[in-house]
């Protein structure tokens, strides 16, 4: 009697292996993704390296309730993680969009060569988290003079949870030049600010 995973050769060719053997050694061909730490920016999401139950773009939405108070740790990167943001005059230019841009408040936020860590908070209502963040974006884009800068496509989110610190997150996002060897302290790094104060 014939295993039940038996597969007969092909004309010509070798036995197949069972199929199920050839599923469990293409799952163990994909590692694991590893997760940046808090504060870290995420590398450019792509399908090689994330297990098949993974998403290989963040989830997003954040729900805004009138009752308790809504605040966002978000990171946008460029594109390949090109290292053109703090380039002279383009921070300053996000900054004025982000100020013109008032569906949501940009509170403290850090611009680091290839990435951003802002906290923002609902401003006027009109568009959702995702929608401002493309929003931004584009019109960033728009008055940028270079075409090869260009932003990632997705971005990371992080609603604080009642238990957070908004001093706390602050403190480890604004260290991340001094992670990265960029200056010795963090009130060296000349990209940093608080355009709105967010209560928490």
């Amino acid at each position: 009697m014939k295993d039940a995973s038996y597969r007969p050769a092909r004309e010509g060719g070798a036995p197949a292996e069972p199929e199920r053997q050839d599923h469990r050694r293409h799952r163990a061909a994909i590692p694991y993704k590893s997760v940046p730490r808090e504060g870290e920016a995420p590398a450019e999401p792509t399908r090689q390296g994330i297990r098949r139950h993974n998403r290989s773009h963040p989830a997003h939405g954040v729900l805004v309730q009138s009752s308790t108070p809504t605040l966002v740790l978000l990171t946008v990167c460029t594109k390949d993680r090109t290292p053109w943001l703090v380039t002279p005059g383009i921070p300053n230019l996000i900054i004025d969009v982000w100020r013109q841009a008032t569906a949501w408040l940009v509170g403290r936020y850090v611009i680091m060569p290839d990435h951003i860590h802002l906290f923002a908070a609902p401003g006027d209502g009109i568009l959702t988290l995702d929608a401002w963040v493309r929003y931004w974006k584009s019109q960033s884009s728009k008055r940028i003079p270079n075409s090869r800068y260009w932003w990632q496509t997705d971005h990371w989110d992080r609603r604080l949870r009642s238990g957070d610190s908004y001093a706390s997150k602050w403190e480890y996002v604004r260290n991340n030049p001094v992670r990265h060897g960029l200056v010795a302290q963090p009130d060296e790094w000349p990209h940093q600010g608080e355009l709105n104060i967010i209560p928490w």
